[in-house]
């Protein structure tokens, strides 16, 4: 009995890991979890957000300029 229960918990033993990282792998599970949840944290940009940013270099660029004209 004991060879048989050393072959049966060394493949516990392999079986449980290789199944969990198939399992954790699969594409489905990694859009529903990973990816939302990205997309949450860093939300895509928006063209309005885009506008007032590149108004702003715009005016910050602007200023610098006439600072150096001045000197």
């Amino acid at each position: 009995m004991g060879v048989r229960l050393e072959i049966f918990r060394m493949a516990l033993y392999l079986t449980f890991p290789v199944t969990m990282f198939w399992i954790s792998n699969q594409p489905e599970y990694f859009e529903e979890y990973i990816v939302k949840r990205k997309r949450e944290i860093y939300p895509p940009e928006q063209d309005e957000q885009k506008r007032q940013l590149q108004e702003m270099k715009e005016a910050i660029r602007l200023k610098k300029e006439k600072l150096y004209m001045q000197d």
